[in-house]
């Protein structure tokens, strides 16, 4: 069990560092993203708190019986804390509303921490227990308050979360609604499959019966796995977009390899050190850049005449008046290539027309063309020999 639960904290915490690594630009002092990665770096160290191994090793560290109790409920409330503290910053507004807000809630953790300690140190519990605590001391004076009272601090964390989380889903959309209803599964998970069967096992406790295994091998990966997606509800609306800048800058830089094939030659852009290894959105630039100063070389190269013929042939075949356009000066650019690759001479008079590809920014009007290229029965009939080095 212990193993499942390090496991746990160690990827919920990494979810805090990838959180707060995710914003570069972020001031350090952002109480959104602070307050979110302080809970989740909490969330995760009272994780590797309630692990038996960890209990054993307080316990024998202080030489204290069952001091890993109190420390565990004491981190426990600490995250509830942060999690109230989170939706204050959350919820937004003025900076002295949440700063008295804030105040108020730590306050009131402050007081449930302390009360947790003095209960525990008025508590008779000197029987060591590792994992059944809860349901072993139920009815022993002040463990038994002490126990009640870190569930209703948690509970009442948890509960306004959802609350907030059923209120904004209605009103946002998105990967935002999204990250809502991951945050809301994972905090119903922590009530009902942490909190609501501690409390059932401690009332059964009350009342003269043994539901012990509900406290101990259903609450805690319960507990476990709500946390990690709570987590995810924070990271999906902040690094999937990111994500998907990245794969689409994969697959664009892919679809443009038959276009750089052909006119790489041509390109005498300066080639950056280990390309291999940037980001992929750092990569499609590149290369972009690359193609753009090879249509540049091949623009002494670029015929009229095989460009009007391959748009009136385009036009026969019922092209639109754009995907004609493309197909022309996707031959055009083709025959381009090949002259050069062969060294003949360039047109006698150069021509002035400006590709579509290069009117604008961004990938589109590169795409364009490279499936053109790709696609066209004319330009796939242009000799292999035009190509004079490897993709890059």
């Amino acid at each position: 069990m212990s193993l499942v639960v390090y496991l746990a904290a160690a990827v919920f915490g990494s979810v805090g560092v990838v959180l707060f690594r995710s914003r570069p630009r972020t001031p350090v002092r952002n109480p959104l993203t602070v307050s979110t990665c302080v809970a989740i770096v909490l969330g995760s160290l009272a994780l590797v708190c309630a692990a038996p191994l960890t209990l054993a090793a307080v316990n024998d560290l202080t030489g204290v019986a069952n001091f890993g109790a109190p420390l565990t409920y004491g981190m426990l409330s600490a995250y509830s804390c942060s999690l109230l503290i989170l939706l204050i910053n959350w919820r937004g507004g003025s900076a002295e509303r949440i700063r008295r807000l804030v105040l108020r809630a730590v306050a009131a953790y402050a007081v449930l921490i302390v009360a947790i300690v003095v209960l525990f140190t008025l508590a008779d519990a000197d029987v060591e227990r590792l994992s059944d605590l809860d349901t072993y001391y139920a009815n022993t004076p002040f463990m038994r308050e002490m126990i009640v009272l870190y569930l209703l601090g948690h509970s009442a964390a948890t509960l306004a979360i959802c609350a907030v989380c059923v209120k904004w889903g209605r009103e946002v959309t998105g990967l935002l609604r999204t990250g809502l209803r991951l945050i809301l599964i994972g905090c119903l998970l922590d009530v009902v499959g942490f909190q609501f069967t501690k409390y059932v096992a401690v009332v059964a406790r009350w009342t003269g019966h043994d539901l012990d295994v509900l406290s101990t091998g259903v609450a805690p990966p319960m507990a476990a796995l709500g946390a990690l997606i709570w987590s995810a509800g924070f990271v999906v609306p902040r690094l999937l977009p990111a994500v998907l800048v990245h794969w689409h800058s994969l697959e664009d830089h892919r679809r443009l390899g038959e276009l750089w094939s052909r006119v790489r030659f041509a390109s005498i852009a300066p080639k950056p050190p280990s390309v291999w290894w940037q980001p992929p959105r750092a990569r499609l630039r590149w290369r972009e850049v690359s193609i753009h100063d090879a249509l540049l070389a091949l623009a002494p190269y670029f015929d009229d005449r095989v460009r009007e013929r391959a748009l009136e042939a385009a036009r026969r075949e019922g092209r639109s008046a754009h995907e004609a356009r493309v197909a022309a000066e996707a031959a055009m650019v083709a025959d381009a290539a090949r002259r050069a690759a062969d060294r003949e001479a360039p047109q006698a008079t150069a021509s002035t027309y400006r590709l579509h590809a290069t009117e604008g920014c961004g990938t589109g009007g590169l795409l364009e063309l490279a499936q053109a290229i790709t696609g066209s029965a004319r330009v796939d009939a242009v000799p292999g020999s035009t190509v004079r080095a490897t993709s890059g």
